[in-house]
């Protein structure tokens, strides 16, 4: 808690493995940390620390930089027009007062173009206000889409992403980073999160391959709903993959030719267990083993308390449930049950080291920690739950 921006709660936290893996001892690893650092007003940005894991799985956190660096805002410069009007649909935004704007769009279309057209519209002070709220949506979505760039001479702990656009106004909410391999490689690190503007909600997509230039967007189809969207660290048969919530309650596949448009979401787990009767929802991105997909999973059950679930899924078709604890893997003890959201450990994302989970986790919102789970007990349990 150095900085304001983290004064209220510093939780949430989503852990990847680092692209620079050089000058490290036998059984390290050099990892990125993401956290959810909420301050005044309730208003929520990403930060990042960095570490090491030893051969031990204790974990050195790297100093933190004294300062922070503000990145700089580029605007996407063309839209799809066909993608745009969809997008306006989902979200409800009436077409008799879009048609008039979109209608004389080109194809292709600049950002400073259709701000400017709806500008001169909004002048007139005649329009109704569902006019005016339809053509104020227009400019939302436009500003949306984005990219950022930090300085180079900053430090990974003076990178912050604050909310941006109007979609994100109060604030960017639990970010599942994740390291994408394609082909065997991996130089992309894919994140999810909730855009929030204290009236609704909007699932966007990150993506860096350095962690100074970040390119984000909003996430389209029938299945880019509600929160709790996590991508798949890899294609499965040739297609991008999805966790979601779209309901608010259960567990959803989708597959996608696109990592950015979502739709035919499938149903492939409900709450269980007195413990998760409440929903159930992902904790960050599946992780891959010879085994299965390991999910990690989180339930609320009575009295809100949130605790931490484990799932194994078929690795060539994650529709398949392996197997499931019965019991929570993590349940907030005694002293961890008070803080900025009490009854609560929440993670966003996991990774294995030296044939161990590595589990940061939330506690009560407040602070962050985490956990080591041994892989062989882990899944000989998930396996023996079936």
């Amino acid at each position: 808690m150095e900085y304001a921006i983290e004064s209220a709660a510093f939780f949430n936290p989503s852990m990847m493995e680092d692209f620079d893996q050089s000058f490290l001892g036998k059984q390290e690893k050099r990892v990125i940390i993401s956290f959810r650092a909420t301050g005044e007003g309730h208003i929520s940005s990403v930060v990042f620390r960095r570490g090491i894991l030893d051969k031990n799985n204790d974990l050195q956190m790297m100093k933190i930089g004294a300062n922070i660096d503000k990145a700089e805002i580029v605007h996407k410069s063309l839209f799809d027009k066909n993608r745009f009007v969809k997008k306006l649909a989902e979200m409800n935004t009436p077409d008799k007062y879009t048609a008039m704007i979109l209608q004389d769009m080109p194809e292709k279309f600049g950002y400073e173009i259709i701000k400017n057209a709806i500008n001169k519209v909004l002048d007139d002070e005649s329009i109704s206000h569902d006019q005016r709220r339809a053509l104020e949506e227009i400019i939302w979505l436009a500003d949306s889409f984005y990219d950022i760039q930090f300085k180079h001479d900053s430090d990974i702990t003076e990178r912050v992403i604050f909310p941006i656009s109007d979609s994100e106004s109060r604030g960017i909410e639990d970010a599942r980073f994740v390291r994408f391999f394609d082909d065997g490689t991996s130089h992309k690190i894919f994140g999810t999160y909730t855009a929030y503007n204290g009236h609704v909600i909007m699932p966007k997509l990150i993506s860096t391959e350095d962690f100074y230039s970040f390119h984000i967007m909003p996430l389209y189809g029938e299945g880019a709903k509600n929160k709790n969207l996590a991508m798949f660290p890899r294609k499965i048969k040739g297609k991008y993959a999805m966790l979601s919530r779209i309901d608010g309650v259960n567990n959803y596949l989708m597959y996608s030719d696109r990592p950015t448009e979502w739709n035919n979401p499938m149903l492939i787990q409900q709450p269980r267990y007195p413990w998760e009767f409440t929903q159930i929802g992902n904790c960050g991105s599946p992780i891959w083993t010879a085994e299965g997909w390991l999910i990690i999973t989180h339930g609320v059950g009575a009295m809100r308390r949130y605790c931490l679930g484990a799932s194994l899924f078929d690795l060539d078709d994650p529709s398949k449930e392996i197997g499931r604890l019965d019991e929570p893997l993590l349940a907030p003890l005694e002293d961890e049950r008070e803080g900025y959201v009490p009854n609560v450990v929440y993670s966003c994302g996991s990774i294995i080291h030296n044939n161990n989970l590595i589990l940061p986790y939330a506690v009560s919102d407040y602070s962050s920690t985490y956990g080591v789970v041994d892989m062989v007990e882990l899944l000989d349990a998930l396996k023996k739950s079936k």
